[in-house]
């Protein structure tokens, strides 16, 4: 495979950089898949025919921006990325064990209390209303790759000891389960809480997101918000005319 060095750009551009990018294209292509090992140092050396230290900061920059990882002893390799569906709803379970993997919660907390003034306007509640507060980080397969914190009714849910797993589940129990609603998402960075929770270096790149829902009935029955590794997940949305 041919390594050719991005011809055209500009020559101020730095090596590295160069490479970095070339990299990335066959990544984002598809030649190198999803856990694949790519060629190693020495072998892109020959490739690039760039130094050794050129080819290493070509590969720590992808290593920075999560599209690579280096495993000790073994080489350097390409990156889970998870692509998931903007326009459908679904819990962080689901999806995980639609993909084959298993998902798991590290809770932060998990108890009843008033809603803030925000919250009550959201859910359309009273500010003595009781809501359970749910804060857990989000593993699949034992890798944490998001942190959720979800205020919802204390009605629409069964007693808190009970809610375990799925959220949408518990839900479920009590005739609950949203059926739609909105959801939007911008660019952020990782705080240092953040980073720490999700094994992620500070100030990386993460996507906050932010979803209401509502069950049958039209009630609002949950609102979350979520911060998600931005080099694992990839939102889409199918486009019709």
């Amino acid at each position: 495979m041919a390594l050719d060095l991005a011809p055209g750009r500009a020559r101020s551009t730095p090596l590295y950089l160069q490479i970095a990018a070339n990299l990335k294209q066959h990544i984002i292509a598809g030649e190198w898949r999803e856990g694949e090992a790519v060629p190693s140092e020495r072998e892109l050396c020959a490739l690039t025919d760039a130094s050794r230290v050129t080819v290493r900061k070509a590969i720590e920059e992808l290593i920075a921006e999560g599209l690579l990882s280096r495993r000790q002893g073994s080489g350097t390799f390409v990156n889970r990325v998870i692509e998931t569906k903007n326009d459908v709803l679904g819990s962080f379970s689901d999806e995980a064990t639609a993909r084959g993997g298993t998902p798991g919660t590290i809770w932060i907390v998990r108890t009843v209390a008033r809603p803030t003034e925000d919250e009550a306007n959201i859910l359309k509640i009273g500010r003595d209303s009781e809501v359970i507060r749910l804060g857990r980080v989000r593993l699949l397969d034992g890798e944490p790759l998001a942190i959720e914190h979800a205020v919802v009714p204390k009605h629409f849910l069964p007693p808190i000891d009970e809610v375990e797993g799925s959220l949408y589940k518990a839900f479920e129990a009590m005739g609950n389960r949203p059926v739609g609603g909105t959801q939007s998402i911008h660019a952020s960075l990782a705080t240092p809480t953040e980073a720490g929770m999700l094994s992620i270096a500070e100030q990386s790149a993460v996507l906050r997101i932010e979803r209401i829902t509502r069950n049958a009935k039209c009630d609002v029955v949950e609102l979350t918000r979520s911060v998600y590794r931005g080099d694992r997940y990839k939102f889409v949305s199918d486009l019709h005319q």
